[in-house]
């Protein structure tokens, strides 16, 4: 035993199971105990720490060297167990691995480019919103809007053909169910791991994409040397993998926001340009992607609770943000609010890359709907699909009044 061991602080014990279907489809009630128990608790059910204040989830996130992503941001430790795909060379991978990928996309993902971006998304959303209005008042936001956008922008952008963008959102559900433990939610996707796996492979090479979107930037980058030949197809897969789910989610959050907000829908209305800070707010409030594991690559001792060496801490992204110690009114959507600084899109080294891809996405369509629709309310309870790692949506029924 070490000198910190013998010195440290036993943490409170939760037996609580954050992958439970009750928890991931209403996380508030656990995310506060966790919060109030402790700065670290650890969760006797799968011999992890977790982190639930913001304090401590910000601090782990930004050091990279103590709480590290190469041993996978799942429950599972990729030192001892073989991961069921290459690991991202993006969110599963820590300097030097991470520095050539980041830097590429880095570039390639560059306001420039995104500027380039906002015309073509505008014009997509004016085509969506025209073509949902005019299917009547009534229909499924999730379906109509959050799902049916980002579908078409930003597979169109990383260039992608038209066939088989369905496949998109499944895989995407599959690889954040497979962060969690190997639960019912792990064997529902088991039939399709290969088929849908092939498939987001096949789309990651040359011959597949466009010549003029994102993907074949990552492929003449290769071609240039700054990256390797085997790493453009992995690093295009990152791209895939979270650019789309996470997206959607955030969408969802945003629009059920304005639903139970109508004042902050009339805010939004007469200020649009409020419309990236209130997709940032939504992803604070609501937390598309709830959790995600580190590593302790030593013995690390956080506010006297001492880490061994090589095991997993899970951090709770979704808790940080509705921390009160952090956010005034947390559990409150309010575009007021500066929500900068929120840990929806991580922080540090392996904060979202595609991060102000999604603001730009939410920004066109933001937009858009609130030039077209008066009032958005729902009709019905939005129902949630249970996900280990995102707070995801199934549906989001809702009535809209046209200008």
């Amino acid at each position: 035993m070490t000198e910190a061991m013998e010195r440290a602080v036993v943490p409170p014990v939760s037996d609580a199971d954050p992958f439970a279907h009750d928890v991931l489809m209403d996380p508030e009630p656990l995310h506060e105990a966790l919060r109030e128990a402790g700065s670290v608790v650890y969760l006797s059910r799968y011999d992890v720490h977790a982190l639930a204040r913001y304090e401590q989830v910000h601090a782990a996130l930004v050091d990279w060297q103590h709480f590290e992503s190469g041993s996978g941001v799942g429950l599972a430790n990729f030192r001892h167990e073989k991961p069921w795909r290459p690991p991202s060379l993006l969110l599963e991978a820590d300097p030097p691995r991470h520095d050539a990928p980041r830097r590429v996309l880095r570039e390639i993902l560059a306001p420039p480019a995104l500027r380039r971006l906002r015309t073509a998304w505008t014009a997509v959303a004016e085509e969506l919103v025209e073509q949902v209005l005019a299917g009547g008042a009534e229909f499924d936001a999730f379906a109509a809007l959050a799902e049916a956008f980002p579908l078409r922008a930003f597979p169109d952008a990383v260039g992608l053909g038209p066939d088989g963008r369905e496949n998109l959102l499944p895989y995407g559900n599959m690889a954040f169910n497979a962060f969690g433990p190997r639960n019912d939610l792990v064997a529902a996707d088991a039939h399709r791991v290969a088929e849908l796996s092939v498939w987001v492979n096949a789309q990651c090479t040359r011959e597949a994409l466009s010549e003029d979107g994102f993907g074949a930037q990552i492929w003449a980058a290769a071609d240039r040397g700054d990256l390797t030949h085997e790493q453009a197809p992995l690093v295009l897969r990152s791209l895939l993998t979270a650019g789309v789910d996470t997206t959607v989610h955030g969408l969802a959050a945003c629009l059920y926001a304005f639903a139970t907000h109508p004042e902050e829908w009339q805010r939004l209305r007469e200020r649009p340009e409020l419309a990236r800070a209130a997709f940032d707010e939504a992803v604070r409030w609501q937390s598309p992607v709830q959790t995600f594991f580190r590593t302790a690559t030593t013995e690390v001792t956080i506010d006297g609770t001492v880490i061994p060496a090589d095991t997993k801490i899970l951090m709770f992204l979704g808790a940080a943000n509705r921390d009160p110690e952090r956010w005034s009114d947390p559990d409150r959507f309010d575009l007021t609010r500066d929500p900068s600084g929120h840990v929806g899109f991580g922080m540090g080294l392996h904060q979202c890359i595609g991060q102000h891809v999604a603001r730009l996405e939410a920004e066109a369509l933001l937009t858009v709907l609130a030039r077209r629709v008066e009032r958005i309310e729902l009709t019905g309870t939005p129902h949630r699909h249970p996900n280990n790692t995102l707070r995801s949506w199934a549906s989001l029924p809702v009535r809209v009044q046209p200008v």
